[in-house]
């Protein structure tokens, strides 16, 4: 990707602010990612500044002449509509979902109550806290998989067979976030797919000889096997994006996002959640997936900041 590719109406984003880091427990991952968009804004020529997000973060984006931000904050503070809230008050545009769809998307039992509304698959579920009947809630739900409500890169998060397992795992779980659920356990493949815009990129299936994908699997693992496309029939994988892009529609998110959904032995696909920050690392599932589309790592974020450009049109 040459400088003089990049588009007049891109360039008129002027001055890019990163904002990578901060403190959520996906801190560490975020700083990957937000050192990977910012090494592409600047291989593309952009003017971009790198920050690491701190109480300071309005003093800082002020400092550095911000005119627009990529916001590469994963998690708690960055992903949940709080950032998004902060620029909008700054005045300051900024990559991705607004204050709502961002909120909506990282509490999972709101997203998947929305995804119900509107006929999209989505496993039962059950909010569980110190009072929970864990025997009743095992016998509706069944095999189980526990998950903070508004965490994220599978962190507190595990599978359960018992209510002795169930009430352990939420007490792990917990140690994450106040919010904790339980939904149904969807035995079979899982599959990611990014979105951008209203365009499904190629859906990955996602193999791991782990229980399921948990943190290991998604960082640590050299045998985790990513698949894309998908070795699913065509007309599965058609649907499959078709409910990847419905789901980012119910939500009302924007710009980049990644749904991730579990496919079970009959075929059905079932939707898990909305990543409305998703990893951009360079072994990340969705520069993976538009690789498949003949796409460089520098042509995504360009694509990425096209898509910011012309929403800013009046």
């Amino acid at each position: 990707m040459s400088r003089q590719q990049v588009p007049d109406r891109v360039r008129r984003l002027g001055r890019i602010a990163v904002l990578m880091g901060g403190d959520s427990p996906e801190r560490e991952v975020s700083l990957q990612s937000g050192q990977a968009a910012w090494e592409s804004l600047r291989r593309l020529g952009l003017p971009a500044v790198k920050i690491d997000a701190g109480r300071d973060v309005a003093a800082r984006l002020a400092a550095a002449k911000a005119d627009f931000v990529v916001n590469m904050l994963h998690g708690r503070g960055g992903e949940d509509g709080a950032m998004q809230g902060l620029l909008e008050v700054l005045g300051l545009p900024c990559s991705g979902s607004g204050v709502l769809a961002s909120a909506l998307a990282m509490d999972k039992i709101k997203s998947k109550l929305l995804w119900r509304q509107a006929g999209l698959p989505t496993p039962d579920f059950l909010p569980l806290d110190a009072s929970t009947d864990f025997a009743a809630a095992m016998a509706r739900l069944g095999p189980a998989v526990v998950k903070p409500v508004a965490g994220g890169s599978s962190l507190g998060v595990g599978i359960v067979g018992d209510a002795a397992a169930l009430e352990r795992q939420y007490l792990a779980a917990a140690a994450f976030d106040s919010a904790v659920m339980a939904e149904t356990y969807i035995r079979g493949g899982e599959f990611s797919v990014g979105v951008l815009g209203d365009e499904p990129l190629p859906a990955v299936e996602l193999r791991t000889r782990r229980k399921f994908f948990d943190y290991q699997a998604k960082y640590e693992d050299s045998e985790t096997e990513y698949i894309c496309p998908p070795e699913i029939p065509r007309a599965s994988h058609e649907e499959l994006l078709a409910l990847a892009r419905d789901a980012y529609r119910a939500l009302g998110c924007r710009g980049l996002a990644r749904v991730d959904l579990m496919r079970d032995g009959d075929g059905a696909f079932f939707l898990l959640e909305i990543n409305t920050i998703p990893g951009m690392t360079g072994h990340s599932i969705i520069p993976m997936a538009a690789s498949r589309l003949g796409r460089s790592y520098d042509d995504l974020m360009l694509q990425i900041l096209q898509c910011e450009a012309e929403a800013l049109q009046p």
